[in-house]
């Protein structure tokens, strides 16, 4: 089940980025003024909703609970109300009850937690597999399953030209990774120099990109659409200008993105090393 607590500027915010894409594609990405999860992209990022929703309102009940106790002995056992104070010095039940509960709490979380860990960690038979490498500061992308597609620099826009494609400053890219949707995507993630975590909060994914270790993880995106995401391994001085911009497009647009030697009609192939797609 997908959850999600909606507010009027992340509503406006994605009608908006509706209205500049031309389409009800969905664009995941932090909003102003936005307190929970970004919506659910993948079947790991439900279920890490599920657990985190779980363990949110056990934590507040908990908190709700210590808070109305905590004022019933206040106002029960101060000075006035005791004049004389109670010499008890301990209760079977009660400690019996603070030993169970707590353990029967912990169960309930430590269940749901460990499926998930499993889940996120056992990357199943995928369809496609995609390489991110990343680099002081920005990530190259890789496709080994097709040779004719060579592997291609991801940079960050500046503002004007973030504002001129529409896309949100710090996170938009001059080239995206491009992936089908509805497709299970192995994503081997590793780094030239020094550490950096490929990440995209709707996907559930935070891999950290290590060098001379690759790393791998998955995904499957319900919906076509831009999804967002930042390094989030402190790396150097332009570490807050390193973006992921993912792209998910239909099988049948993707099958004519590789044939096009790794680009859109009406664009030219990325080729290794260059930082942009050149308009024919």
């Amino acid at each position: 089940m997908r959850f999600k607590r909606p507010n009027l500027m992340s509503v406006m915010t994605g009608l908006t980025a509706a209205l500049l894409a031309g389409s009800a594609a969905m664009a995941a990405e932090p909003t102003p003024g936005g307190w929970w999860l970004q919506e659910p992209a993948t079947p790991v990022m439900v279920k890490l909703t599920e657990v985190h929703n779980l363990v949110f309102w056990i934590i507040c009940a908990i908190v709700i609970f210590v808070m109305v106790l905590m004022g019933y002995i206040m106002i029960r056992f101060r000075e006035k109300a005791n004049p004389v104070p109670s010499k008890t010095s301990h209760n079977t039940l009660i400690e019996v009850i603070w030993t169970i509960v707590p353990v029967l709490i912990l169960l309930v979380i430590v269940v749901p937690s460990m499926q998930l860990l499993y889940y996120q960690d056992q990357v199943p038979e995928t369809e496609l597999t995609v390489k991110a490498v990343g680099n002081t500061w920005n990530w190259e992308y890789a496709y080994p399953d097709y040779e004719n597609i060579e592997s291609y620099i991801s940079n960050p826009l500046d503002e004007d030209a973030s504002e001129a494609a529409g896309k949100p400053f710090l996170l938009g890219t001059d080239a995206p990774l491009v992936v089908p949707v509805n497709t299970k995507v192995k994503v081997l993630v590793t780094s030239l120099n020094n550490m950096h975590a490929w990440t995209v909060p709707s996907f559930g994914i935070k891999m950290d990109a290590v060098p001379g270790l690759v790393n791998e993880t998955w995904f499957e995106v319900f919906e076509e659409g831009t999804y967002y995401g930042p390094c989030s391994e402190i790396c150097g001085v332009n570490h807050y200008y390193m973006p992921i911009e993912v792209q998910v497009v239909s099988k049948a647009e993707f099958e004519r993105w590789v044939a096009n030697d790794g680009a859109f009609p009406g664009q030219t192939a990325q080729l290794g090393g260059t930082t942009t797609a050149a308009q024919k």
